[in-house]
C-alpha cells in the first residue's frame, strides 16, 4: 500500500460513512412516521374499546402479535428477542392510551 492510496481510502471511507448515515436517517424517519400511523390506529381501537366497555388489553391478541413479530424478525435477520422487547414496549404504550380512554 502506498502513501498516496491512504487519502483516497480515507475519502472513500468517509463517503461510505456519509451514505450509511443518510440511510439510517431516512430509516429513522420511516420508523417514526410508521409508529405515528400505528398509534393513530391503536388510539381508534382504544376509543372503540371504551365505547363498548371492552378491556384495554387483549392478552390473546398480544401473544399472537408477539409470535408474528418473532417470525417476521427471523425472516428479516433481526434478533427476535429485540423485536419482542420492542413490541412489548409499544404494547405497554398502547395499553396506557387505552386505559386513558377508559377514564
Amino acid at each position: 500500500m502506498t502513501e498516496t492510496a491512504l487519502p483516497d481510502e480515507a475519502a472513500r471511507a468517509a463517503e461510505l460513512l456519509k451514505e450509511h448515515r443518510e440511510s439510517i436517517d431516512r430509516l429513522d424517519a420511516i420508523l417514526v412516521y410508521t409508529l405515528g400511523e400505528r398509534f393513530k390506529h391503536t388510539q381508534a381501537v382504544g376509543r372503540l374499546k371504551a365505547a363498548h366497555d371492552l378491556p384495554p388489553s387483549d392478552p390473546a391478541r398480544e401473544a399472537a402479535q408477539i409470535a408474528r413479530l418473532e417470525d417476521l424478525a427471523e425472516r428479516a435477520d433481526l434478533d427476535p428477542e429485540f423485536a419482542k422487547k420492542f413490541l412489548a414496549f409499544v404494547i405497554q404504550e398502547v395499553i396506557k392510551h387505552h386505559e386513558a380512554h377508559q377514564s
